[in-house]
C-alpha cells in the first residue's frame, strides 16, 4: 500500500506521536510520501527524518492509495484540495483539539496504522458544495466539504444578504455573516453559531445565519439539489466569502450561487468507529454524574 502524509507545522509536544506514525508505517511495510510541507518542516526538528516526497502536479490515482493526515479538522480539510475528484479515501490522526473528521485519537496510533495498512476499513462518502460566479473566487479549488461562509469585514457594519432558492426569493438576512454547511460540515462553524446536526447521509444542506440582527431569523434545512444565490449589501464596498479554511475578499458587485459539487470525497472508517460514536464522545453526551 502507497501511503501520502500531509500536515501542517504542529506544537512540538506532538513529535512523539508524529515519529511513532512514521514508525508504525514502516513496521507494516507501506510506502510512505510525505507532502514537501511536512517534510520540510520534520526534517528540521527530526534530523534522522528522511522519506520521500510526493509530487502533486502528478495524477496522485497512479501512486497514492490512502492520505493520511497529522492535525486537526483543519489539516483534513486542507488535503481536499489536493485530492479533488480522485476519489483517494482520506484519514486524520487527531493532533488537534474536538477532531470530527480527523478522528483517530493519537493515543490509537498502533492499531489505526495497522488497520489501515491491512485495508481493514470502510468507505464514508462525502458530499461536497461549490461555489460559482463570473468571477473566479477561488480558481479551480471553488469547492467545500464543511461549508461556504459569507462574513463582514472586520471593521465594518453588519452586511444584508438577498437569498434566492431555485431563483424564488427566500429572505434577506441582516447580520454578520451566512454559513452555507454540508451535513459534514453541521458540526463545525454552523453548530457553533446554533445550527443543527445533520446525518451526513441526509443529503442536506444548512442555511445558519450569524449573528442575525432579525430575531425571528433561523437555520433552515435543504435538499442538496437545492440551487442558493446571494446578493450582498455592505458599507464599506466587500465582504469575505470562505471556501473551508480559503478566504477571499469580494467586491459587493458580485452575486453568486452555491450548490452541490459534482463529486465526493471518501473518508476512512475503521471497523471501531461510527458517527453516533463520534459524536457522543467528541460532544461529550452522557458524561453526567447520574449515568454512573
Amino acid at each position: 500500500m502507497r501511503i501520502a502524509v500531509y500536515g501542517r507545522p504542529f506544537n512540538e509536544s506532538v513529535f512523539p506521536f508524529a515519529r511513532q506514525v512514521f514508525e508504525e508505517l514502516q513496521k507494516n511495510k507501506v510506502d510512505i510520501y510525505v507532502h514537501q510541507i511536512l517534510n520540510d518542516f520534520l526534517s528540521e526538528q527530526l534530523p534522522d527524518f528522511s522519506f520521500p516526497t510526493f509530487d502533486e502536479n502528478r495524477p496522485l490515482k497512479d501512486y497514492i492509495d490512502v492520505f493520511l493526515t497529522l492535525g486537526g479538522d483543519g489539516t483534513l480539510l486542507d488535503t481536499v484540495a489536493i485530492i479533488r475528484d480522485s476519489g483517494i479515501p482520506v484519514v486524520g490522526i487527531n493532533f488537534g483539539r474536538l477532531g470530527f473528521l480527523a478522528s483517530i485519537n493519537k493515543d490509537d496510533i498502533e492499531e489505526a496504522v495497522a488497520a489501515i495498512a491491512q485495508g481493514e476499513f470502510t468507505l464514508d462518502s462525502r458530499s461536497l458544495i461549490k461555489i460559482s460566479c463570473n468571477e473566479q473566487i477561488f480558481g479551480a479549488n471553488d469547492f467545500a466539504l464543511n461549508d461556504i461562509t459569507i462574513h463582514k469585514r472586520d471593521d465594518a457594519a453588519m452586511i444584508t444578504m438577498h437569498a434566492y432558492l431555485d431563483d424564488e426569493y427566500l429572505n434577506s438576512y441582516w447580520g454578520d455573516g451566512m454559513i452555507i454547511s454540508t451535513s459534514t460540515g453541521s458540526t463545525a462553524y454552523s453548530m457553533s453559531c446554533g445550527g443543527p446536526i445533520i446525518f451526513p447521509q441526509s443529503d442536506s444542506i444548512v442555511v445558519t445565519p450569524v449573528s442575525p440582527h432579525n430575531l425571528n431569523v433561523r437555520p433552515i434545512v435543504l435538499p442538496d439539489t437545492s440551487v442558493l444565490t446571494f446578493e450582498v449589501e455592505t458599507r464599506s464596498g466587500n465582504y469575505l466569502v470562505s471556501c473551508d479554511s480559503r478566504t477571499a475578499v469580494v467586491d459587493k458587485t458580485i452575486k453568486f450561487c452555491v450548490s452541490k459539487a459534482d463529486f465526493r470525497i471518501n473518508l476512512i472508517r475503521l471497523h471501531n468507529e461510527t458517527y453516533l460514536k463520534t459524536l457522543r464522545s467528541k460532544l461529550m453526551w452522557g458524561i453526567d454524574a447520574r449515568n454512573y
